[in-house]
């Protein structure tokens, strides 16, 4: 029995420590004291606590370099680039200083971890988390580092030209450029990790139906952006009314469209409301039609009437924001009073709130200089009083 035991013990112990061959350590361990190299030579978990200690040491330096390089960068670097005489430079080590950093302790992590021993299924699952953490770091860096020279030199272009269709498709290239190389840096970490790609792809499209009926309210703001595009009810920085919202166009994507509403408060609408619900285009409105009820007392006279009208006429005669057309009628005996309808049209680059502010103020004045007076719901109540003998 003491024989099998041994022999089990002689067959499983070059297994745990054959990572560890070859590593001497006694150079070390000959300047410390007597007591310390007995603790460090205690095993916890297959390895030495010195093994454990140097690998929290590699690890916490790691972290300590990264961040002296970050501080040396943000101190010295940026401050050489900001001389320069163009941008690329300041663009690559703003965009690169962090992916930079977070690699150099991916890569020193890694290494202080491989002083220590495991088993061979746990050691390749840690090198598979480390090639696909140095497969995000990579993409990160790319995506950050594209979508800045887009804007660094695309996104003036855009700005300079006269057609709105470039100003909407920007947002879209910049996200659909990180997306892109969001995918491949992930697939490619993947696969260096060791992962089947090809068979994760297939096992998605096994459970393509479920995704497709989760994903439909996404696919229906996909195809909202698409008539957005083709058919153009609107445009970049135009007012429009949609579902109770009233508000300024301020980017528009293929999933959803954002407006700052009249308050100032950002509304993200997603696209297919625009295929499902009118949409009222203030901005293109080639005027402002106001509609006023002008009710008269009852004992105003047929010339007071006439009056009234020729007064409107000469109001709009005059005021230069409002256009020449306007509908003028004596049309209504209502209830308590006799109504003029006055319809008006604001010119396009008016002030709206302003000329009707004007125009109220005319209409006042004038009816009240020549005793027009205008009526307000009144009540006649007749009493019935009873003869008595």
């Amino acid at each position: 029995m003491e024989q099998t035991d041994s022999t089990t013990t002689a067959i499983i112990q070059p297994e745990i420590i054959s990572a560890n061959e070859g590593r001497s350590w006694d150079w070390f361990k000959e300047a410390m004291p007597e007591g310390l190299v007995d603790f460090m030579d205690k095993d916890f978990y297959h390895n030495t606590v010195f093994e454990w200690a140097s690998t929290l040491l590699v690890i916490l330096l790691s972290v300590m370099i990264g961040k002296i390089l970050f501080w040396f960068i943000g101190k010295y670097v940026k401050r050489i680039t900001s001389k320069t005489k163009t941008n690329l430079d300041d663009i690559l080590v703003d965009k690169l200083e962090e992916p930079v950093v977070f690699g150099l302790i991916i890569i020193g992590s890694w290494w202080g971890l491989e002083l220590l021993s495991f088993s061979d299924g746990f050691q390749g699952f840690i090198n598979n988390v480390f090639h696909i953490l140095i497969a995000i770091d990579i993409t990160w860096m790319l995506a950050r580092t594209v979508d800045a020279l887009l804007v660094e030199y695309l996104l003036p272009i855009v700005d300079d030209s006269d057609s709105d269709l470039d100003d909407q498709l920007m947002p879209i290239l910049r996200k659909g450029v990180r997306s892109v190389i969001w995918i491949i840096g992930i697939i490619v970490g993947l696969n260096n990790a060791g992962y089947n790609v090809g068979a994760l792809l297939a096992g998605v499209g096994i459970g393509g139906l479920a995704m497709a009926m989760a994903a439909k309210d996404f696919v229906a703001n996909v195809f909202g952006g698409i008539t957005v595009f083709v058919d153009k009810p609107f445009k970049l920085n135009e007012r429009i009314q949609v579902n109770g919202l009233d508000g300024v166009i301020t980017e528009i994507g293929i999933r959803s469209t954002r407006m700052t509403t009249l308050a100032g408060r950002m509304v993200t609408i997603p696209n297919k409301t625009f295929t499902e619900s009118w949409v009222e285009n203030v901005s293109v409105e080639p005027w402002r039609k106001e509609v006023l009820k002008l009710g008269l007392t009852y004992d105003t006279s047929p010339d007071a009437i006439e009056k009234a009208i020729g007064i409107l006429n000469g109001i709009v005669d005059e005021m230069d924001e409002v256009e020449d057309d306007r509908l003028i009628s004596f049309n209504t005996f209502g209830d308590f009073a006799l109504t003029i309808t006055f319809i008006y049209y604001i010119k396009k680059k008016s002030n709206i709130m302003g000329t009707q502010n004007m125009m109220h103020l005319q209409i006042l004045r004038r009816f009240n200089a020549e005793k027009l007076d205008f009526a307000f719901p009144t009540q006649t109540v007749l009493a019935q009083v009873e003869k008595t003998n």
